[in-house]
């Protein structure tokens, strides 16, 4: 790599750290300013052309995605498209489909499951198209040649909250994990995560571990069930805030609100929960810095060349957040505010 290459790439990572700081002071207030501290991070003099698409938009953690990437798009001159997956991978696929017959500058996806999109996915590579791939692998890095995979430490994330449970509970009782989708490789994760922990508490007994598919609708009937079936269970652990703030409103209404509740991904109504006690712990799967970082990734290789691999943005990009308690409560909302984690 030569030189004039390399200060590019450096210019390019310093004026996007300064444009999200620039982002974030502002505010959202005087979007005109934000812009133009973009200009030095790359930004397109023409407007680049961009396919998102994530799991499902009913996900709260999805639609925030989205809200995050059209507002980076706009400080870097990019027009987003948005393909919904609708939380089922045939009608993913179908949009996928859709997208790969059309012609962009690059394009962001999130798999509702793995393997489900490859071929598509592969058109497009082949068409010369930078591919990032966000949260979930589309298909594992050996196999499929993404830009980059821009995704948080799922076992982190599922051990981090199943610990502060197990601690919180004594080390002895009752729990329950309720899954997201079986092919989503962050569900995996989470529950690699969540067993990595539970085995080392040999009193506490896994009562139950289905999935509800990120479906609240589901969860709620799942959780009617549960409560009916098991009249002690000491905590929860969820794979999506959603599915945790759900099943809570079951415990409600059976007058079950001690069994102790986590979840995933730290969005606004569960760190209101945690802040008001509602839910034990939650941990940030950061949303807004993995659809935000794929824009910013997207619009570095198509104008600045960032190559992908060595000497450009890493196959694996790690965008982890840190578990939100009572005292970050407050700083963690500012910073979803301004789409910065």
């Amino acid at each position: 790599m030569g030189d004039r290459e390399h200060r590019s790439r450096r210019d390019f990572i310093m004026a996007a750290a300064a444009t999200a700081g620039a982002a974030a002071a502002l505010g959202g207030l005087d979007f005109k300013m934000a812009a133009q501290a973009a200009e030095a991070a790359g930004r397109s003099e023409k407007p680049l052309k961009a396919a998102f698409s994530n799991a499902g938009l009913q996900a709260t953690w999805c639609a925030q995605g989205k809200q995050a990437a059209e507002y980076w798009g706009k400080l870097f001159n990019v027009e987003i498209t948005w393909f919904d997956g609708e939380l089922a991978a045939p009608k993913q696929r179908t949009a996928i489909d859709n997208m790969a017959s059309q012609k962009w500058d690059f394009v962001a996806i999130q798999a509702f499951g793995i393997g489900t999109l490859t071929q598509p996915v592969q058109k497009m590579i082949d068409a010369g198209t930078p591919v990032i791939d966000m949260d979930t692998l589309i298909a594992p890095l050996d196999q499929l040649n993404v830009h980059s995979f821009l995704a948080p430490d799922n076992e982190f994330m599922g051990g981090a909250v199943t610990q502060a449970l197990c601690n919180a509970i004594g080390g002895e009782g009752t729990i329950i994990m309720t899954q997201g989708a079986l092919g989503h490789t962050g569900a995996q994760g989470r529950a690699r995560g969540f067993e990595s922990v539970v085995k080392q508490f040999p009193k506490i007994e896994v009562l139950n571990t289905d999935p509800a598919d990120w479906d609240v609708s589901k969860t709620a009937r799942i959780w009617e069930t549960h409560l009916t079936k098991y009249p002690k269970i000491s905590a929860a652990f969820f794979h999506n805030d959603d599915m945790a703030l759900a099943a809570y409103n079951v415990m409600k209404a059976r007058n079950r609100t001690d069994i102790l509740i986590g979840g995933v991904d730290a969005m606004p109504p569960a760190i209101q929960a945690v802040a008001e006690g509602r839910m034990f712990a939650t941990v940030r799967n950061p949303s807004c810095r993995i659809h935000g970082g794929a824009v910013i990734a997207g619009v570095a290789a198509v104008t600045a060349g960032e190559k992908s691999g060595e000497g450009g943005i890493p196959k694996s990009v790690v965008t982890d957040g840190p578990v939100v308690t009572k005292a970050n409560a407050a700083g963690m909302q500012w910073m979803q505010d301004h789409f910065l984690i």
